[in-house]
This record gives C-alpha cells, structure tokens and sequence, in this order.
C-alpha cells in the first residue's frame, strides 16, 4: 500500500470519558494528526466518516464505574449502553480497539503508537 499524499488522520471514538480528548493530544505531542471524533451523542451511525475522516480509526471504550471515576457524568449505565449502541457502526469499522479501564492515559497512548509504528506506512 502507497503513502498517503497528507499526513494520516487517526480518528479517536469512544462514549463519555474513555479517553478520546486525552489520547489525541498525546498522539498530537508525539506528532501524529489526531482527531477526537465526539459521535456518541448522534444518532447518525457513520458520522465518524463524515467529520473526521479518518485513515486510520481508534475505538476507546470504558465501563460505566471507571468513567464515572474519571468525570462525573449525571448517567446511568443504559446511557452509556446507548452511546456504544450509537458507536456500533464505528466498533465494527475501527482499525484498533482499546479498553481503557485498566490502562494509564500514558500506556493507552503507548499501545496506540506501537499500533500505528505497524501500519502499511509509518504514521510515527
């Protein structure tokens, strides 16, 4: 697979509080073009294609407990099964899937560069 002719774009999606915000701007520190792709409130199943159209596509997901520990957020756990609901069409497209509950922000940003050094292309 060629390069691409612009820098790759790595879309982050993921619900509330998993780390989407977090992980682009350490991937952007580390010279990577990243997007935080905030969809989980849309009802629009492909809308992490239209705005952010990416190259590459990170789902981050977290579980109701450690979400709520991170940013109080006035939910209950069927709010955060409607949001992954809303995120299917983007889980069942992403190119790398990350928990994040037991992980740093820092070792999330690790694995997601180890990731990307074994792209087609190097994106770091």
């Amino acid at each position: 697979m060629a390069p691409p002719e612009r820098a790759p774009i790595v879309g982050i999606v993921g619900p509330c509080s998993a780390g989407k915000s977090t992980l682009a701007r350490a991937l952007t520190a580390a010279g990577v073009t990243a997007k935080p792709i905030g969809q989980e409130h849309s009802y629009v199943p492909h809308m992490w294609q239209v705005i952010g159209q990416p190259d590459v596509l990170i789902y981050l997901d977290v579980s109701y407990p450690v979400a709520q520990g991170r940013r109080w957020l006035n939910w209950v756990p069927a709010d955060l099964e409607e949001q992954r609901r809303r995120l299917r069409h983007a889980r069942d497209h992403c190119h790398l899937f990350v928990q994040t509950d037991p992980l740093t922000a820092e070792q999330v940003r690790d694995q997601v560069l180890d990731f990307l050094r074994q792209a087609p292309w190097s994106l770091v």
